[in-house]
């Protein structure tokens, strides 16, 4: 048997730039009601960008809701109905100053399941060209690579701690390990 929760009522409760907030009231399998408070998102598109050398491109930026300065590779926002694989190409131009020849799909992450109904599409792509960057006038970020093992290292131990980028880390890791990439 599947297990499910039905929506019975959706209050807005915040509707913003980035996400919208309802806190919904729900029925159990049981019967019995619950509160759910959701935030909802268009998602999220990452790419892990593999040179020649066997290195990826990373990036350092600062995240307010955290306080921290992160590790993380190429990824922006989804706006309303965009497909998720232009926007990995956009964002790999934009942050990184690169566009590829070849990418192949990872899959997509849950990233924070309990609330939010974010889902982040994650690319890997090689082949890679130098284009000019083209960051948001909000965005600061440095731009710099590793080598693919290291990162790997990184997240082993813990210094790479973004969810999206410790994912695509270690799947490119796999493929790339299994000659599928």
């Amino acid at each position: 048997m599947a297990h499910f929760e039905k929506q019975l009522d959706s209050k807005l409760i915040y509707d913003g730039k980035v996400i919208k907030v309802t806190l919904d009231t729900v029925e159990l399998e049981n019967g019995n009601t619950s509160k759910r408070e959701v935030v909802h998102h268009h998602g999220g598109a990452a790419v892990v960008a593999l040179n020649e050398n066997n290195e990826i491109y990373l990036v350092k930026q600062y995240r307010y809701a955290l306080g921290l300065e992160l590790i993380e590779i190429p990824a922006g926002k989804l706006e309303k109905g965009e497909d998720p694989f232009e926007a990995a190409k956009r964002e790999l131009g934009e942050e990184a100053g690169l566009v590829a020849a070849e990418y192949k799909d990872l899959g997509y992450i849950i990233p924070t399941c309990g609330y939010d109904s974010e889902l982040i599409y994650l690319y890997a792509a090689k082949n890679l060209s130098c284009v000019p960057q083209h960051l948001d006038a909000d965005e600061f970020v440095s731009v710099y690579t590793m080598p693919l093992d290291e990162a790997v290292a990184k997240v082993m131990s813990g210094e790479i701690t973004d969810g999206k980028t410790v994912a695509a880390i270690l799947k490119v890791k796999v493929l790339r390990d299994s000659g599928e990439f």
